[in-house]
């Protein structure tokens, strides 16, 4: 995985409101996976700080949230 893509994780796993369907969907990784990047990227208690966060968190998990569909906020809009 490039720099680059590894960037974009830890952007779209910081984002309240990006689910890990989403980035399952756009890179392939796993909730598991994008937590193992998570984990090696950030300082121990940014990461700490971050899983407190998300944990049960019915927008980063989309079968806790009744809603299908995400959105990115990088999206070209038309």
């Amino acid at each position: 995985m490039e720099i680059i893509d590894i960037d974009r994780v830890i952007e779209m796993c910081w984002e309240d409101r990006t689910p890990f369907e989403a980035i399952k969907h756009q890179f392939g990784l796993r909730e598991e996976d994008a937590i193992k990047i998570m984990r090696s990227n950030l300082k121990p208690k940014s990461f700490k700080v971050w899983r407190k966060r998300v944990s049960g968190r019915k927008t980063k998990h989309m079968e806790l949230n009744n809603s299908t569909r995400f959105k990115s906020t990088h999206k070209r809009k038309l």
